[in-house]
């Protein structure tokens, strides 16, 4: 049974959630109507013990009249505490409902081929969920109470004088109606913001992933102007929100202020008319002064800064996990219709071509690689080097099947990438990233994760092959437990595992991705040289420049600048090449 989709993150979640939640929502509006009696009954409660009590000469039924009020005040803090609760019974659940979405969405989209980078991602699952959830407990917890105190206020003003409340009500509707629109532009400008703050994490986590690169590139001026951008269009992104929000707060403030001075200009003519009372009077201004315009300011000021906020990230998630780029998992354009598409075809070898290759991570992004056309033959050996952020790892990534070009042309075996069969695909391509994983398990299942049926015999080959013959003995052999069960591993002996594994395995694509960076520049050299024996395509990101010196042919990657050939060839064609053997000999590495 095929799984469901995720929910997109928009008014049919939330439809979704109170229809499942209803016993909760249906208690929190009871009470809170409850909790609005004083709001309801302050102004007749005042009127009352003027007009029948202290101004008719009955004194103790004024003072009747205000204990009433006074015990609603009560009433009220008891509707609160126990309100309290079912509020938690609301936003609690909505959390979670919220990190399953965004979960299922970044996996949903990342198999369809969807362009996301890792810092936007955990932006959004953790920072933007909580602020989600943080938002709609506060506005639970203010904007519900104040927009019921409001409107049971005027309840209560239409149920003393109609007259009056037909006077103060047009001020208070042409304050609301005046917001509307810049809330509008209060909404555009943080999601500008929201942006902005993808973008910045994003770069800096690549940044702060990638430093040693970067230090050992120096490009530390070119990365530092980089992330300086990025933290100045977050910086007037916040500035533009404060700016807006500051306006309205002004706004909202002057036409609070209206309604009590319609009253107070029209009251010497409603006094003498008789449609008003003292008593009246006096509870009219206690709706305006304490009811309506104390909570139609910050009603305003609430949805204007947690509501706008609410409905921009939620915005911003529900496009995140709806919008997924046309192509297949590794597609390079639209995927074809169910009735058209091709069925998969196997390749004949596995070499691997490009031809005039862009890749960018989103629509409107600048290409990380551009026009790139590269051949790479079967068995053949190519390191590939270049600073931090050039494409080195995302064409790995391309070659690997995990994401396919936005233009171009990319194929494996002379099969274009859009009509490999994937299982093939799995079978002959192994990407080993810098960070190794080592599984729960035995060292035995660990190596022969990628093909089960291996005997011991080769088991250890390939570990005495790559060099990790002596950690699988240290550790007690093939039986020994590794994982959370086992011993812990250094960085560099969770890659001699990788090593091991990705050798013992029948992949004829092996990509190696900084996978020796942990490792000593002589344990480097078995390792690469142990998959250049074994007649493997192999390409290396080089961690260090020996790496390169050793290749047959090295890729620099370079922009406009990047070229191909072997390393005595570039040192005298790429500028950029000579300079990182250059700054890599001047530094001591070896």
């Amino acid at each position: 049974m095929s799984e469901a989709a995720p929910r997109p993150i928009d008014r049919h979640l939330f439809a979704g959630f109170l229809r499942r939640h209803r016993g909760a929502a249906v208690a929190v509006a009871g009470w809170s109507l409850l909790e609005a009696v004083p709001a309801l009954a302050s102004g007749l409660l005042v009127a009352a013990a003027l007009d029948r009590g202290f101004l008719a000469g009955r004194p103790a039924e004024g003072f009747f009249w205000i204990g009433l009020l006074g015990a609603a005040m009560v009433f009220r803090a008891l509707m609160t505490r126990t309100l309290t609760p079912w509020l938690g019974r609301i936003v609690e659940p909505l959390r979670d409902d919220l990190v399953t979405a965004v979960a299922s969405g970044a996996v949903q989209r990342a198999a369809a081929g969807a362009r996301d980078t890792a810092g936007a991602g955990v932006a959004r699952l953790t920072v933007q969920v909580e602020t989600v959830r943080s938002l709609v407990s506060a506005l639970l917890r203010s904007a519900r109470q104040l927009g019921v105190s409001l409107l049971m206020a005027f309840v209560g003003l239409a149920a003393l004088s109609a007259p009056v409340a037909a006077l103060t009500l047009p001020p208070v509707l042409l304050t609301l109606l005046l917001c509307v629109p810049r809330l509008r532009v209060l909404a555009r400008r943080q999601r500008r913001q929201l942006r902005a703050e993808e973008r910045l994490t994003g770069v800096a986590g690549e940044t702060f992933d990638g430093i040693r690169d970067v230090v050992a590139c120096g490009a530390r001026d070119r990365v530092a102007d980089e992330l300086s951008a990025r933290i100045t269009d977050h910086r007037d992104a916040v500035r533009a929100v404060a700016r807006t929000a500051s306006a309205n707060t002004l706004l909202v403030s002057l036409g609070s202020h209206l309604p009590l001075l319609v009253l107070l200009l029209s009251a010497p003519r409603l006094l003498d008319s008789g449609a008003l009372s003292v008593g009246e009077l006096l509870g009219a201004t206690s709706y305006l002064v304490s009811g309506v315009a104390p909570a139609l300011r910050s009603l305003v000021a609430v949805l204007g800064s947690w509501g706008v906020q609410l409905a921009t990230v939620l915005s911003q998630l529900s496009r995140s996990t709806r919008e997924t780029r046309p192509g297949p998992p590794g597609g390079q354009g639209p995927a074809l219709p169910p009735r058209t598409r091709r069925a998969p075809l196997t390749p004949r070898s596995p070499d691997l071509s490009l031809v005039n290759v862009v890749y960018a991570y989103g629509p409107g992004a600048a290409p990380v690689i551009d026009g790139l056309s590269l051949d790479i033959p079967a068995g053949s050996h190519l390191t590939v080097v270049g600073p931090s952020g050039a494409g080195k790892s995302t064409l790995t990534t391309l070659l690997a099947g995990l994401a396919g070009p936005d233009s171009g042309r990319l194929t494996l075996g002379g099969v274009p990438a859009t009509e490999v069969d994937r299982a093939w695909l799995h079978r002959a391509v192994t990407l080993i990233p810098q960070e190794a994983y080592v599984f729960t398990g035995t060292v035995r299942d660990n190596l022969r994760y990628l093909r089960p049926q291996a005997r011991d015999t080769d088991i250890l080959a390939s570990a005495t092959a790559v060099g990790a013959r002596s950690l699988v003995d240290r550790l007690g052999g093939l039986d020994a437990p590794v994982g959370l069960d086992g011993p812990p591993l250094s960085s560099g002996e969770r890659q001699l595992v990788a090593l091991a594994r990705a050798h013992l395995s029948p992949a004829s694509i092996v990509l190696l991705d900084e996978a020796c960076c942990h490792l000593d520049p002589a344990a480097e050299e078995r390792a690469e040289r142990a998959f250049a024996d074994r007649g493997t395509t192999l390409v290396v990101v080089a961690h260090r420049i020996s790496s390169a010196l050793r290749a047959p042919r090295v890729l620099v990657l370079d922009g406009e600048r990047t070229a191909v050939g072997t390393p005595a060839q570039l040192l005298d064609s790429s500028p950029l090449y000579a300079d990182l053997v250059g700054h890599w000999v001047s530094a001591g590495t070896p």
